[in-house]
């Protein structure tokens, strides 16, 4: 370890004393002062947190590694088109927004390959985290649950998402035979900003079942369209036309677009099937599945070569498929080394069409890729606990056409880690180990550019009592370049952005350390996480000012970094009036971006301060909901950036329960039609958020 990180490392076990201490003394006080239970109360949690992120079998409470897990009813009232919007609700969570076709998660401010989304425990195997314009071939609308892994867990998944996983779980592949012959769900929604109608089914049917031996087959279909959305006001923001008229850039015959934002419709299809047997301690399954989605990227490029006259604008259209196979499966072996064998694979072939404004085809992407991981759970006893794995995958990327931007690609990983766990009393210790081996090759120029790392993870958590613990966590994560970060090279019209690589670009290194306080009563719940994270070659677009072909130029490239800042989460349950029990929550969250270099400039697309209320009334078959979510003002930014002005949305939501097996649910969002930008989005000065919507879910199961 060089003097440097040294160094890093002393700030980081200060900053983790410090935290750790005074979640101590926080917590001691609010043991002292916690009210009487309410007779008639009910608990009322956070979001639903459970910690499952390690490889071990253990129960939820018993676990650290920072995963939490929404599904069932709450996931379904978050459903948003996107994973990144049905996320963002989330403390911690904002999204992309590249409009609604193209949003994916950002946590605490890092996005991109920072982010991992899988689906079942494999990568997504598409181009989505290339760009902010590609969708993810993850599709959310038949997910039964989604969960965010933080913590030593994540080590499993690949040491490039320091940021954290989201892993999109489907159910296709059983590892239990269901209490019924034949189950299904089926779900209808219809949204009024956009005209939009979603359909999803899903059904699962016991081919045979005896001795505690089965087949199950599983069936799913979903489909989504919506129309361009209505927007609050101008597409151009209002500190957007403010400055083109300061440089006079701003001509009245070129306003912007009012009332509907253009080119933002969407439309995607999905079916998928899946078969498992299930034996009496083992399992093994396939599933296959088939997408299509067409979307448009908000916001109209001028071609600053056409003639006077005859300047094209419009939008760029995005044809996206994926057609993946995926095989699941455990072993329970009972040797005298290994207890249990889990393997998963997934082989995928990905195809991305971009038309520009004149329908014509600009760029091909296309991605065919397989991963696999290999994981057995040693055979332990007593305080200690261990699991080992093997992580592969191959990557062959191209973009194909007039304006691609970076050269085609393959892309190998190699991988082992290590994942231990003891259990002393009141105190847990997790630790994890993972080393990786990263092959680029630029097959244009029959080049290599090999990475290798190691990455490190240790976490504790101490319970203080039956409602109060603490715990901590500390890691120095590698991550080696990407291909487009390496040798992108020319204009993509999607981004509006003329990219540039930098073929010099070695290994991004994070130390990160995180301490969390948590307390859940009957009545009462809070939450608090503190994170800092320190980069070494931090890899980031940065706007250079200039321009190329009409295009802002954004090269890649490589700083030291700082990231601080916090998760607030509050729950209480409050009173039951006239037979309705009311319960109310709070969150604040906020990152601090910037860098660690002589200019200590602000990094980009950072996301704001932010807080949510909400205020919610249940009763029997009836649940409502008030909710204020409050954007800061962003206006300490990065070079080149504009200022993002703040915005408050107000939502409400009825859900009545009809039967046990039928569910209706009616949602206003955005109710005072606020003019509301994400600080996130590339295109936040010409794509607002959706103007106010109205929103009808009808839910059924059998």
């Amino acid at each position: 370890m060089s003097s440097s990180e040294r160094l890093i490392w002393k700030s980081y076990m200060t900053f983790y004393s410090c935290a750790l201490r005074a979640c101590t003394v926080f917590g001691i006080a609010t043991l002292a002062h916690t009210p009487v239970s309410y007779a008639q109360s009910t608990p009322v949690p956070l979001d639903e947190i459970i910690v499952t992120g390690s490889p071990l079998s253990v129960s939820p409470n018993d676990n650290l590694t920072g995963t939490s897990v929404i599904s069932g009813e709450e996931l379904r009232h978050r459903l948003n088109g996107s994973l990144g919007e049905t996320l963002k609700s989330e403390p911690g969570i904002s999204s992309s927004f590249f409009g609604p076709g193209a949003s994916r998660p950002i946590i605490r401010g890092q996005g991109g390959n920072r982010i991992r989304i899988l689906s079942n425990g494999i990568g997504s195997i598409d181009a989505s985290a290339t760009s902010p314009d590609h969708a993810s071939a993850v599709e959310p609308a038949l997910a039964s649950r989604i969960e965010i892994v933080r913590g030593s867990g994540l080590l499993r998944y690949g040491s490039s998402g320091s940021g954290g996983i989201i892993n999109v779980i489907d159910g296709r592949i059983h590892d239990h035979i269901p209490t019924q012959t034949l189950s299904g769900a089926g779900r209808l929604s219809y949204t009024s900003v956009d005209n939009g109608l979603e359909l999803a089914l899903a059904s699962d049917y016991v081919v045979f079942e005896k001795s505690d031996t089965g087949l199950v087959l599983h069936l799913e279909a979903s489909h989504r369209n919506t129309d361009d959305y209505n927007i609050p006001a101008f597409a151009e923001s209002e500190v957007l036309r403010a400055a083109e008229e300061l440089s006079g850039e701003h001509e009245d015959e070129h306003e912007s677009p009012e009332g509907m934002l253009e080119n933002s419709a969407t439309e995607t299809t999905s079916f998928a099937a899946g078969l498992s047997y299930i034996g009496v301690e083992n399992f093994i399954g396939f599933s296959l599945k088939a997408q299509n989605a067409d979307y448009g990227i908000p916001g109209g490029h001028e071609h600053e070569e056409e003639s006077e006259g005859e300047d094209e604008e419009g939008g760029v259209t995005i044809a996206l498929e994926q057609i993946r196979f995926d095989v699941n499966s455990q072993f329970f072996l009972h040797s005298r080394l290994f207890d249990s064998l889990t393997a998963t694979l997934g082989i995928a072939d990905y195809t991305h069409t971009e038309f520009e404004p004149d329908g014509l085809v600009g760029t091909v992407f296309k991605n065919k890729g397989w991963e696999t991981r290999a994981e057995v759970v040693q055979n332990t006893s007593g305080i200690w606990k261990a699991a080992h794995g093997i992580h592969l995958s191959q990557r062959d990327f191209s973009a194909i056409g007039a304006e691609a931007f970076v050269p085609p690609s393959r892309s190998h990983l190699y991988s082992v880690y290590s994942f231990h766990e003891w259990d002393i009393s009141d105190v847990k210790i997790e630790g994890a180990i993972r080393y990786e081996h990263n092959t680029q090759t630029n097959l244009t120029l029959n080049s290599d550019k090999n990475f290798n790392g190691i990455s490190l993870s240790s976490g504790l958590k101490y319970d203080i009592s039956d409602t109060l613990q603490i715990n901590g966590n500390i890691y120095r994560t590698l991550r080696a370049p990407s291909t487009e970060e390496l040798y992108s090279n020319g204009p993509h019209l999607a981004t509006h952005q003329y990219e540039v690589g930098d073929a010099t670009l070695g290994n991004e290194t994070a130390f990160g350390v995180e301490a969390a306080f948590s307390y859940v009563s009957q009545d009462q719940s809070l939450k608090v996480n503190l994170f800092n994270i320190l980069y070494d070659d931090y890899i980031f677009e940065r706007s250079t000012g200039q321009q190329k072909d009409g295009l802002d130029i954004y090269q890649f490239s490589a700083i030291d970094a700082r990231f601080q800042g916090f998760e607030i989460e509050l729950g209480s349950y409050i009173a039951n009036i006239v037979g309705f029990d009311i319960s109310g929550n709070a969150s604040l969250e906020y990152v601090k971006a910037q860098s660690r270099e002589d200019d200590k400039a602000m990094l980009p697309r950072i996301p704001p301060l932010g807080i949510s209320l909400g205020l919610e009334a249940k009763h029997d078959k009836i649940t409502g909901r008030v909710e204020v979510e409050h954007a800061a003002a962003k206006d300490v930014i990065a070079p080149n950036e504009l200022v993002t002005k703040s915005y408050t949305l107000f939502n409400a939501s009825l859900n009545y329960k009809v039967s046990d097996h039928f569910t209706a649910r009616l949602a206003v969002n955005n109710i005072t039609n606020a003019d509301a930008r994400q600080h996130t989005s590339f295109l936040k000065e010409i794509v607002p958020l959706p103007a106010r919507n109205v929103k009808l879910t009808l839910s059924s199961t059998f």
